[in-house]
């Protein structure tokens, strides 16, 4: 035992992200004394601009919107009491198959190695216990979400730590309920069609295949006000839609699939640092 902190060091991919699927975690985590790190690998500059202006609209400007949501993550960061964020600054890559995907700089773009490397310097400074971050698909196919899989998994390969490492998912039921709060939410939704429907089937996992489930309830509000502080996105933010009561119900366990592990701790598991305390 030394008396460095437990660590946990989530690797998200824009700027809003470290909310929604790790918000109740970290704000947990931080306070139970842990230490909390986030890394956020691009500026979310293909983010919405002042008044909605969306990245295919006249006037939209990159680098103002990444300026602004650079302040609303300080802001998400302060709610949720994070300990260090650090931003590796990548361009934001848009959503699969615009233009910005290929654009000079783009995370998507950025070989793996050079991503992992800046990472791993990370890494072996904050010497983190438990690593959480998307799986290979980004969790729903976002090219930074998939580009932030690969660098996190190369630089844990090159460095000399064992932490436990998870990847963020979701309950297929709970995906069923998100179905049916949306339509609540919005009578004129329209059904998806085959092809998207199928898509939509494949995200997350079966409960049964879920290792971790963390209880946090008693964050939910934090969570909420977390996403809120992502003020410009607002319009893309479902979650903010359900108002905090239903948000609460609905985001107050966060579930991972544990993927590397030397404590052998038993799962299921209820808490991240398993078999670490």
């Amino acid at each position: 035992m030394t008396d460095r902190p437990l660590t946990l060091m989530a690797v998200h991919a824009h700027p809003d992200d470290e909310a929604t699927s790790t918000g109740g975690v970290l704000a947990r985590y931080a306070a139970e004394g842990i230490r909390t790190v986030l890394v956020t690998c691009t500026d979310g500059g293909c983010g919405d601009g002042p008044g909605g202006v969306k990245p295919t609209d006249p006037g939209h400007d990159p680098a103002a919107v990444a300026s602004m949501r650079r302040q609303e993550l300080k802001e998400s960061c302060d709610v949720l009491n994070i300990s260090d964020l650090e931003m590796l600054d990548y361009a934001d890559s848009g959503m699969a198959g615009w233009p910005s995907n290929d654009a000079p700089g783009s995370f998507w773009r950025t070989p793996v190695e050079e991503g992992a490397a800046r990472l791993a310097e990370l890494m072996e400074h904050y010497r983190p216990d438990v690593v959480v971050t998307y799986d290979e698909n980004g969790f729903y196919g976002h090219p930074d979400h998939i580009q932030a899989h690969r660098v996190t998994m190369a630089a844990l390969e090159s460095v000399s730590l064992t932490p436990k490492v998870y990847w963020t998912t979701m309950p297929r039921s709970i995906m069923t309920r998100f179905g049916e709060t949306m339509r609540e939410l919005d009578e004129n939704m329209p059904e998806p069609d085959p092809e998207e429907a199928a898509a939509m089937a494949k995200i997350g996992l079966p409960d049964d295949e879920i290792t971790t489930w963390v209880d946090t309830a008693a964050f939910s509000g934090q969570k909420f006000d977390s996403l809120a502080a992502h003020a410009s996105q607002g319009e893309n933010i479902f979650f903010l839609k359900m108002g905090k009561e239903k948000f609460g119900e609905l985001m107050g366990t966060e579930t991972f699939l544990r993927v590397k592990d030397a404590t052998g701790a038993a799962v299921p598991e209820n808490d991240l640092f398993a078999g670490l305390r």
